[in-house]
């Protein structure tokens, strides 16, 4: 174990793959659909993977990895199960935030917001478009709540297939989210850790505000 100790502390990895100008787009999201694109086309393993970090009621954090399934206008959609702890959690407190990590350009976005749901036919579309696998997993999971023992899941799985047998609907208690967003970070590693670190923080008028941080 201190051996691997010592190989963490004495990675001193230079970061040289890009940087960031002092010119960057007006808007966020033209930066971020750039940026996100960018991580397709360079293969990066699960571009379109995010984490969300929310906070219940007591103040309390928590944080995952989920996928990003539609970037609009308005901000970052993606479905989950509204009974989880995650979704308990928007529940309770609408702020969270979300964090795009894309190693192989040096390279990770911060946004923070506040959550809401999406439109019943919105959700109603993405879960039509689904495999019927997951379709039925949706229904099987009683997400974030203690499972007995696997067999317990996959007997509800045969029971609800058999419920089931064509078109499968959407849960009640599953659907979409989107996270609209009031604050953008771009970073860009950079050598001898000296990063960029590109601010958008939107104001009362919804003007988006650019400013650079110390890295």
């Amino acid at each position: 174990m201190e051996e691997f100790l010592d190989q963490i502390r004495n990675d001193h990895h230079n970061f040289d793959k890009g940087q960031i100008s002092d010119h960057v787009p007006g808007e966020p999201f033209d930066f971020f659909h750039d940026w996100y694109k960018q991580a397709f086309e360079k293969g990066e393993r699960e571009a379109n993977a995010m984490v969300l970090s929310t906070v219940d009621g007591e103040g309390k954090p928590s944080s995952r990895i989920l996928y990003l399934k539609e970037l609009n206008t308005q901000g970052f959609v993606f479905y989950t199960n509204y009974l989880s702890r995650k979704g308990r959690e928007m529940n309770e407190n609408k702020h969270a935030a979300l964090l795009f990590f894309w190693p192989g350009l040096e390279r990770q976005v911060r946004i923070e917001g506040k959550i809401e749901k999406v439109p019943a036919e919105m959700s109603d579309a993405y879960f039509a478009s689904r495999p019927r696998g997951s379709q039925l997993g949706a229904w099987a999971s009683y997400q974030s709540q203690q499972l007995e023992n696997r067999s317990e899941l996959e007997e509800r799985i045969e029971k609800l297939a058999a419920q089931f047998p064509a078109e499968v609907p959407r849960p009640p208690h599953w659907g979409g989210y989107i996270l609209v967003p009031e604050y953008f970070e771009f970073w860009q590693g950079r050598p001898s850790r000296l990063h960029d670190r590109i601010i958008y923080q939107q104001d009362k008028t919804g003007r988006w505000d650019i400013h650079r941080l110390n890295p």
